[in-house]
């Protein structure tokens, strides 16, 4: 584990990325992606490959699993209709939190950090992801992306949670697995945590910003507790 920088005196919330932060959603992600891929007639391709497709939205993803082609405005429209409709069959057949996730959660509730949630998922599927996986009212705001608001690494999102909780950036530990996140927290002047278990490698957590990296997520308590 990276070593671990003290900042109980000044962290009072915590936003966390969600895909490959909070839940483990590789499978159904790319099962929804590749049925998508066969209707349209283009090959598939392995789970694992998502590890680094996902992270950016699903306009991005389209991009990048859609082999050398121009995408048109008509065809992105295509794909992302049928995405959502696959997504929507299967977001929680084989998703779990990881291990210690809900643990960690309800350890930190006891002792009142604000806990919000924004991921570059659709809006939709944020929500009804965390409605299924945690208790109510643990996280709040969960935010994915919508119209209203820039995906990240647009710091925008974070930046108006904090101003919801009434915290500045500086009091906001950002939790994330992915490049994208880290630079999210570095633009919103937040603290940037990356975890270990998701979607990307350490290296690239690193390069991006990441002031720590931690290997479970208990870890977490070690530097707000």
């Amino acid at each position: 584990m990276v070593e671990v920088l003290m900042v109980t005196d000044k962290i009072k919330g915590i936003i966390f990325d969600l895909d490959g932060t909070l839940i483990d959603s590789l499978a159904d992600i790319a099962t929804a992606a590749n049925a998508v891929l066969e209707q349209f007639g283009f090959a598939v391709h392995p789970i694992q490959d998502y590890r680094i497709f996902v992270g950016d939205g699903v306009n991005v993803l389209m991009e990048r699993i859609v082999p050398g082609q121009e995408l048109t405005d008509e065809f992105k429209m295509k794909f992302l209709l049928a995405w959502k409709k696959e997504y929507s069959k299967q977001w929680n057949v084989q998703t779990l939190p990881y291990d210690g996730i809900l643990d960690l959660v309800n350890e930190l509730k006891k002792g009142d950090y604000r806990l919000g949630v924004l991921s570059n998922k659709p809006q939709e599927f944020t929500q009804a992801c965390v409605a299924e996986f945690f208790e109510s009212d643990l996280m709040k705001p969960v935010w994915g992306l919508c119209e209203d608001r820039p995906k990240k690494p647009d710091p925008k999102g974070a930046l108006e949670m904090a101003s919801e909780w009434g915290l500045a950036p500086e009091e906001i530990l950002y939790v994330g697995d992915t490049s994208t996140d880290m630079q999210t927290a570095v633009n919103a002047g937040m603290w940037p945590l990356g975890v270990s278990w998701g979607f990307r490698s350490k290296d690239e957590l690193l390069a991006h910003g990441a002031r720590s990296i931690i290997d479970q997520p208990m870890d977490l308590m070690k530097i707000v507790s």
